[in-house]
């Protein structure tokens, strides 16, 4: 990476923690009292973990969001410290509750119960240019939870590209189901990454590859996260598939995020599309062996293992 700017990446994200609860039981009302296994406060959203994640394999990472001054605000900025993402652009509102998500991990599956507070605030003219100017990338994710981002978005990833920067979005899934307005969007992004339900209503197609041709057509690259099978991507006229890596699952929270930033550390350094997206699926699949999204994310070391 070229050292003529602070950071490799900027993420405009949201900001809260996850309080995980993991255990064999399904919630019931009624004051019915059931009991999990296991309770831990982790760091949330989807970006924070993609920011841990690229931080971890050594990528300077610097931070915009808001959240509030309060325990679970605190928390997270200390874990992102903590984990070498730089907050100093991070806005802190008095009169604001950080949001929080209260995840139950009953085996391979999990719900989640969310509350927003201050995570759909960041608006895109909060991302000034001056702050655009340090860094190389810049990346968005969880589009539907940002609300207050959404209509500036198009016009922020178009400042950015105009000063010089690279964009990736990862959009997760759409509650409403409309998977509306992305036309604009989508003219300024340069990597898009999906899972698979997602690139499907997206694309509103029902076969991944179909959806992928349509899709990669749109966007300069596009990587396709499909769990066990692996990860689908496609550049100009190249389509690839590669297989994920084995490994024993203890918590699948953030792992598309992982796959994220390992995807996205290969695309900086210029590597082609095989090695990008096994890159993903390794950083990916490592992530899910400790409990929350970024205790088992890799260094670039742990990662290079499995990447030839």
């Amino acid at each position: 990476m070229p050292p003529d700017k602070p950071f490799d990446i900027l993420v405009a994200g949201e900001i809260n923690p996850d309080l995980i609860l993991t255990g064999d039981v399904e919630p019931a009302f009624g004051q019915v009292e059931k009991l999990v296994e296991e309770a831990a406060l982790t760091i949330g959203s989807s970006s924070v973990i993609f920011a841990c994640g690229a931080a971890r394999l050594g990528l300077k990472v610097a931070f915009i969001g808001i959240c509030g001054m309060d325990v679970f605000g605190r928390f997270m900025l200390d874990e992102m410290q903590r984990a070498g993402v730089d907050v100093s652009s991070v806005i802190l509102r008095e009169d604001g509750q950080t949001g929080l998500s209260v995840i139950l991990n009953r085996q391979a599956d999990r719900a989640i119960l969310t509350y927003a507070g201050l995570i759909a605030s960041l608006r895109a003219q909060d991302v000034t240019d001056e702050i655009l100017r340090e860094a190389h990338h810049l990346h968005v994710a969880s589009y539907f939870l940002q609300t207050a981002l959404q209509p500036g978005l198009p016009d922020l990833f178009f400042r950015a590209r105009s000063l010089g920067l690279t964009t990736s979005l990862d959009t997760n899934y759409d509650p409403t189901g409309l998977w509306s307005s992305f036309d604009e969007l989508l003219a300024v992004t340069h990597v898009l990454m999906l899972n698979e339900r997602e690139a499907l209503s997206l694309a509103g197609a029902t076969d991944i590859q179909l959806a992928a041709s349509k899709l990669g057509a749109r966007v300069d690259m596009l990587a396709i996260k499909l769990g066990v099978n692996g990860a689908l991507g496609v550049r100009g006229n190249q389509n690839v598939n590669v297989p994920s890596l084995p490994v024993t699952v203890v918590d699948t929270v953030g792992a598309g995020d992982s796959f994220d930033a390992g995807f996205i550390y290969g695309y900086l350094n210029h590597w082609d599309l095989p090695r990008s997206l096994r890159m993903g699926c390794v950083c990916g699949a490592l992530s899910t062996q400790k409990a929350g999204g970024t205790a088992a994310q890799p260094t670039l070391a742990e990662a290079m293992n499995y990447v030839p």
